[in-house]
């Protein structure tokens, strides 16, 4: 056998090791490829954009509550369903306290509010002598609701005529109070006797009405 050269023994042994791994790699054998598979994904719905997930408030709208179980206010009471009478009277420091109630004799309720119109009356025909009643602001006005039967007062004060000289009153004898409930254009006539001023002299004043009845 013909010994090989100096230069060509790295050439040998660089085949070796190529035969040596290509034997290596016979021995381990191939891996399979895996088999393909299929999968079917159904896309989610779309992320919100807000942070919150909490459900929004509803929207409807809420009646806040009356506070009454009536409703609405009823209307004004008209003339006609008023039975107008005096109630307590009083005399102090020359005036008469006068108390004049008013109690709805209708089959359904209705409402008072602030001040009647009072003044004194006589003749016949019956006319108004002097003149009418002045306002009480001592006290504020509210809405008297009266249900049938129910009864409110407001107080008149008289004072007394014969308080002021001949000639500045012009003294006349009164057979009646002229009374226009709040807000009404028709009056009631009570019998009444008082003097009265036939002069512009201011001797009665008249509060706002309150619920309740001023006694009789």
């Amino acid at each position: 056998m013909t010994a090989s050269s100096p230069a060509a023994r790295p050439a040998l042994a660089g085949l070796a090791l190529l035969l040596a791994g290509l034997v290596a790699g016979c021995g381990s054998g191939t891996p399979a490829a895996a088999p393909a598979k299929t999968v079917t994904v159904t896309p989610s719905a779309p992320a919100s954009t807000s942070r919150s997930t909490a459900a929004s408030p509803s929207t409807a709208a809420v009646s806040p509550s009356t506070g009454s179980s009536s409703g609405p206010a009823a209307a004004a009471c008209p003339t006609r369903a008023l039975a107008v009478k005096p109630g307590l009277s009083q005399g102090a420091a020359g005036s008469i306290y006068q108390v004049l109630d008013f109690t709805n004799i209708s089959n359904v309720t209705c409402t008072l509010y602030g001040y009647p119109g009072v003044s004194l009356a006589g003749g016949k025909p019956v006319t108004q002598i002097g003149l009418a009643a002045a306002e009480d602001h001592s006290s504020p006005r509210h809405l008297v609701t009266l249900a049938p039967g129910a009864v409110a007062n407001a107080l008149l004060r008289i004072v007394q005529a014969a308080n002021f000289p001949p000639a500045r009153c012009h003294l006349a004898n009164a057979d009646y109070l002229q009374i226009y409930p709040p807000n009404q254009t028709t009056p009631v006539y009570v019998a009444y006797r008082a003097q009265a001023c036939a002069k512009p002299v201011q001797i009665l004043t008249v509060s706002v009405v309150q619920p309740g009845s001023g006694g009789s």
